[in-house]
């Protein structure tokens, strides 16, 4: 009897079908860390912070998960319409849900209740509901946030030649918007930072609820942010990219919360001073000047 009927597929195709389903198993990680995101968020409390604390690291690592799956998926050639839908709401979820929970849970749900030293009666909590409406409106700005970063992974499905409003030539050097991982790196750097510890006092709850309407306006804007997808991990020299590597995980793994709060706010601002010294620029030339004036 033939060995071909023991043996339908060959090694190499049995060994293709196989690469395939690496990235989608990076994208079930990516899954269940927001998942778990989500879970340790619910949980939290002021008294057991540390739960906060882990739903941040879990998003934290669902990035990391994230960034895997799509690089893998290009260096073996084996990028599909499944992986890339199965990425997209792996995203949502996990970029999307689990930061928007865990906004609401750390920054306002946890705001205590009473009068406030030092604070005018008009805005003490008992006086005139101070808390019930930063909950309220906690809530709003969470949701802000989920429609704005499943909005942008909407728009980065669909588009096939983004056009940035920053000066220079689109590319895949850069997004066009902030992406919902990096957003979602600046929720988990922050609560991180704190060690979970939620917020307790309302004007750091205002100053919450404003810059998560800042990362919600940068993710659905057409400012352009660094890919770092032109990053080659297969040149024949390596080293100085190695050493970087080394370096950044050990910095993050002895100074994780200064480091990662640092990361993040850093490739924000990347793609934000660029673009507001490009408007600052436009209009000053854009400003006439004035015509001499002649003397009589």
């Amino acid at each position: 009897m033939p060995s071909s009927q023991f043996n339908p597929l060959p090694p190499q195709r049995r060994h293709r079908r196989g690469m395939f389903l690496l990235p989608s198993l990076f994208t079930g990680a990516n899954i269940a860390a927001g998942y778990y995101a989500i879970l340790q968020a619910m949980h939290g409390s002021v008294a057991e912070a540390w739960h906060f604390d882990y739903a941040a690291k879990a998003i934290g690592l669902a990035i990391l998960f994230d960034g895997f799956d799509g690089r893998i998926a290009r260096m073996t050639n084996t990028a599909s319409d499944f992986g890339r839908e199965l990425d997209s709401l792996a995203d949502c979820i996990t970029f999307g849900v689990a930061p928007a929970i865990l906004c609401w849970m750390w920054g306002f749900s946890l705001l205590p209740f009473g009068n406030y030293a030092g604070v005018p009666p008009w805005l003490n909590m008992d006086s005139s509901d101070l808390r019930v409406k930063l909950v309220q409106l906690g809530a709003v700005m969470s949701f802000i946030f989920l429609t704005a970063g499943a909005s942008r992974l909407a728009r980065f499905n669909i588009t096939k030649n983004p056009q940035p409003s920053n000066p220079g030539r689109p590319g895949k050097r850069y997004f066009v918007g902030m992406p919902i991982p990096a957003g979602a790196g600046v929720i988990a750097a922050i609560v991180h930072f704190t060690d979970g510890g939620p917020i307790t006092w309302w004007v750091a709850s205002i100053t919450w609820c404003a810059l998560i309407a800042a990362v919600s306006f940068l993710m659905v804007s057409t400012w352009r942010f660094p890919s770092f997808k032109d990053i080659d991990l297969r040149k024949k020299h390596p080293s100085r990219f190695f050493i970087l590597v080394v370096i950044v995980i050990a910095s993050i793994w002895y100074y994780s919360q200064v480091v990662l709060f640092v990361l993040a706010f850093t490739y924000m601002l990347w793609g934000v001073v660029p673009r507001l010294i490009y408007a600052l620029r436009r209009k000053s030339s854009s400003v006439p000047m004035p015509e001499p004036q002649t003397q009589l």
